[in-house]
């Protein structure tokens, strides 16, 4: 059953300068020096980047990351995990290199579904990646998770599985919306199953780890807000462009929703990177044919610098 506490949603915004705390604790949590090495290529490309704090003498809780690609940071290098494309700029990684946790574990696979936070991934038949709870534990202070985008799609693409149908349909259709046509209500029904299964995942967490504090991370701007500003920029009708966006906001409202429901905090990803979708002229989520390393329609190396500050934020809340 949920836990009585009532979690809060943390609103987008300007990184702070302070350091973080814990909130089950008035121990302040330190960053780490190491941290600013490793995002020195990702800040450069910001207009604003956070600043960090340079006092890693007292570590953190331990922190494990869960999810798929969009916590995996899949696609930017360097890369390790095997298939899982598990990045050293996931927003996971930057967030243990900013608060200096006593141990970091990162079971974040792209291509992940919510089954997989109980079940082995794999790929063809052959084992990707283990359960991602079992890298939960009674010591664990602080949980990241990204989950559920996957769900969409019948593929291990997920959303980006959507969005390929959304392409090869324009062409039926330039001037209409024929992916809304084509789904109707069928990727409102599932996400519909996705909430329970988040709300089972989550009392999951808390049963293993119950002093830890979780954090269930949205997912960013994928399509913009204007459709028009894809126009000769991704093979989509602005009538599927706008139907995606709401398809994108219900999915992070089931994220909202399953944290509120279940004692964790909702992280908005989204709105801190509205304006720099991948249509925009300074995309921090690349488009169908990344112009950075990164997958397909995932965030590059500034996107993942932005939703690690937005973690941030929440751990100083």
């Amino acid at each position: 059953m949920p836990r009585a506490a009532k979690p809060r949603t943390v609103p987008a915004g300007p990184a702070s300068t302070t350091t973080p705390r814990n909130t089950k604790s008035p121990r302040k949590w330190p960053y780490a020096v190491a941290g600013c090495t490793l995002l020195a290529t990702s800040l450069t490309t910001l207009a604003t980047p956070a600043a960090h704090a340079a006092n890693p003498a007292a570590p953190g809780p331990s922190y494990v990351a869960l999810g798929d690609s969009y916590a995996a940071g899949a696609g930017i290098p360097a890369l390790s995990g095997g298939l899982c494309l598990r990045s050293d700029r996931s927003y996971g990684r930057l967030v243990a290199a900013s608060i200096n946790p006593a141990s970091y574990k990162d079971v974040t696979c792209a291509a992940a579904k919510v089954s997989a936070l109980t079940a082995r991934q794999t790929d063809a038949g052959i084992p990707v990646n283990g359960p991602q709870l079992d890298a939960v534990g009674a010591d664990t202070g602080l949980v990241t998770l990204t989950l559920g985008g996957n769900n969409l799609g019948t593929s291990d693409l997920g959303f980006v599985d959507v969005v390929a149908t959304c392409s090869a349909l324009a062409l039926t259709n330039p001037l209409g919306a024929p992916c809304r046509n084509f789904y109707k209500d069928t990727l409102r029904k599932r996400l519909d199953s996705v909430a329970p299964r988040l709300a089972d995942g989550l009392r999951r967490i808390h049963g293993k780890a119950p002093h830890a504090k979780v954090l269930v991370v949205g997912y960013p701007s994928v399509v913009p807000d204007d459709p028009k500003t894809c126009l000769g920029k991704m093979p989509i009708t602005t009538g599927d462009i706008a139907y995606l966006r709401t398809v994108l906001a219900d999915l992070n409202t089931v994220l909202a929703k399953a944290a509120a429901a279940g004692d964790a905090t909702y992280v908005d990803t989204l709105t801190p990177t509205t304006g720099h979708d991948p249509c925009s002229s300074a995309p921090w989520v690349e488009g169908l044919l990344p112009g950075s390393p990164t997958l397909p329609l995932h965030p590059n190396a500034a996107g993942e610098r932005v939703r690690a500050d937005a973690v941030l934020k929440a751990l100083r809340h």
